[in-house]
């Protein structure tokens, strides 16, 4: 019995998502949460002819119920990125939502699996770890940013250049999961040594800019959802799949170093002991955070790109930490 809530269900995200979840025939609970809608889109979904029960559930009155029991909880509630609004500026908003949705799993469900998809990532994972501290129940290896998407992106753009079909192109995709946080290993990619320094450069730019397209793209009438919602739904079946189906999946993810002290010692030798967040190569399991891997060779061009995301990252990091310790709980 697996049982999956989808915070944020009704929204741009979140109704693709949970139709790929839908699919699944892994989860037995399809769990479905928003503030508004969320019945309609239970409804529809529930037509749909694979096994999982699907509930909806709308409003703070209904929000223990959506989310007790779950084994997977996934946050993809918020407010999307209009043009010219960086995810930092989103950050007010959804820092809110997301706190008072960790808050509630925190009591309902803290052995759950948060799959927190909701921008700025690099801020609201450190939200929800420190919501979960202050009700006892913290554990570093059960709370993941989804940067799934970077990975996609980067397998659909590298994948163009160097003639190979997307699905066969793993870039491991390290920092974090806004602009030059995002630190592609371009180096480690069989067949990228036939691209230019200037080729790589561009498309580096791109996978870390590639919201911006999108946003672009849409006119303000939204930002990266269907492509989202693949990545976030790619993540948590992911997480399904190792812990209660023992398959051994590595997938690169947003995490607190301390899940694996001991493998996360290459990191740091990288990026320093100055930064407790950072997205990483992760062996799933039952615990979720089983190991972190080694982040591998580098580039000096991907050396120099480090050096760049540090310092942000650092100052996305304390935001969310602050948030809560100027919260009342």
């Amino acid at each position: 019995m697996v049982k999956v809530t989808v915070c944020g269900a009704a929204g741009g995200i979140g109704q693709p998502l949970s139709l790929l979840l839908k699919e699944s025939p892994r989860i037995t609970h399809l769990s479905l949460y928003d503030i508004v809608n969320t019945p309609g889109v239970a409804a529809d979904l529930s037509h749909i002819n694979t096994k999982s029960k699907v509930t909806g559930h709308v409003g703070n009155e209904q929000l223990k119920e959506a989310i007790e029991g779950s084994d997977v909880v996934v946050i993809p509630a918020g407010v999307p990125r209009k043009p010219g609004m960086t995810r930092d500026d989103l950050f007010k908003i959804n820092a809110g939502i997301v706190r008072d949705l960790a808050t509630a799993a925190a009591k309902y469900a803290p052995k759950a699996f948060m799959c927190i998809i909701s921008n700025p990532v690099n801020s609201t994972v450190p939200i929800v770890a420190e919501v979960f501290k202050k009700h006892g129940v913290y554990d570093p290896r059960r709370i993941f940013g989804v940067t799934t998407l970077d990975i996609v992106r980067a397998s659909t753009f590298v994948g163009e250049l160097i003639g190979k079909d997307p699905k066969d192109v793993r870039c491991k995709i390290v920092g974090g999961h806004s602009g030059l946080t995002i630190l592609p290993l371009l180096s480690q990619v069989p067949g990228s040594d036939t691209l230019s320094q200037e080729q790589i450069e561009k498309v580096t730019n791109r996978i870390q800019f590639g919201g911006d397209e999108v946003v672009k793209a849409k006119n303000g009438a939204g930002s990266a959802t269907l492509s989202m919602a693949y990545a976030g739904a790619r993540f948590a079946l992911s997480i399904i799949e190792a812990a209660f189906f023992g398959k051994s999946i590595v997938e690169c993810t947003y995490v607190q170093l301390d899940a694996d002290k001991q493998g996360a010692q290459d990191t740091k030798r990288v990026i320093g002991n100055g930064i407790d967040y950072f997205s990483v190569p992760v062996e799933l399991g039952p615990n979720g955070v089983e190991s972190i891997l080694p982040i591998g060779s580098l580039s000096a061009y991907e050396q120099s790109l480090f050096t760049k995301a540090t310092a942000e990252l650092k100052g996305n990091i304390a935001k969310g930490t602050n948030f809560v310790a100027d919260s009342k709980l």
